[in-house]
């Protein structure tokens, strides 16, 4: 199920001056290309896009001229300021086809007391249908222990998702916290560690 539907028109004005009219217009500048098919340069409404971007990995139902094609948001282009969309990157996509993407990672529960979580990935990447894209995966670190890892290999996936690229990745590492008290002695070693040096530099200085 697509998580939007977008009303698009063919561009048939291209470059800088063409785009900032669009923008001004209240139109997002698109391209739509994959499956061997020539990239259909595409108008937007901007609010509806604005809407729909934001879910990651937005599977978008895309109209033209009454034919509906089916895309996935590759590519997002954002006024570096405003943080308004510049330009959309779509790739058409068909229903049961598999397509690799970066799910965010959404940490639940509560690490053992006196612990650190540290997440070391925000996104992993899998491959899967386009149509049951996750918004997110959430990995449980729920009573886990000061020395526990979490690697891509060990997230609980949705059904039909696998882990794409490398599944030794380090995704939350739990760590033990850090007391006052034990900050304060690293502190006062490291100063009497530098005290020998900081006479040195004196000693030096007379010499």
């Amino acid at each position: 199920m697509a998580d939007a539907t977008l009303n698009a028109t063919v561009r048939t004005e291209f470059g800088k001056g063409a785009s900032r009219r669009m923008r001004r217009d209240g139109n997002v500048p698109a391209v739509m290309y994959g499956h061997g098919a020539d990239p259909i340069h595409l108008s937007l409404p901007g609010h509806q896009t604005a809407l729909a971007l934001r879910i990651s990995n937005a599977l978008l139902e895309i109209v033209t001229d009454g034919d509906t094609q089916l895309a996935l948001v590759k590519q997002i282009q954002r006024d570096a300021i405003r943080g308004s969309v510049e330009h959309v990157d779509l790739l058409i996509v068909r229903r049961g086809e598999k397509v690799v993407v970066e799910v965010p990672v959404t940490v639940v529960g509560d690490a053992a007391p006196e612990t650190v979580v540290m997440v070391d990935a925000q996104t992993v990447s899998i491959e899967v249908e386009a149509t049951d894209i996750p918004e997110s995966i959430e990995i449980s670190i729920e009573g886990l222990e000061a020395g526990s890892q979490i690697l891509a290999k060990d997230v609980k996936l949705p059904e039909g998702a696998t882990i794409h690229g490398d599944e030794e990745l380090l995704v939350i590492n739990i760590t033990h916290q850090v007391t006052e008290e034990q900050l304060e002695a690293d502190l006062a070693d490291d100063t009497e560690g530098a005290e020998p040096a900081e006479a040195a530099d004196e000693s030096g200085e007379e010499g």
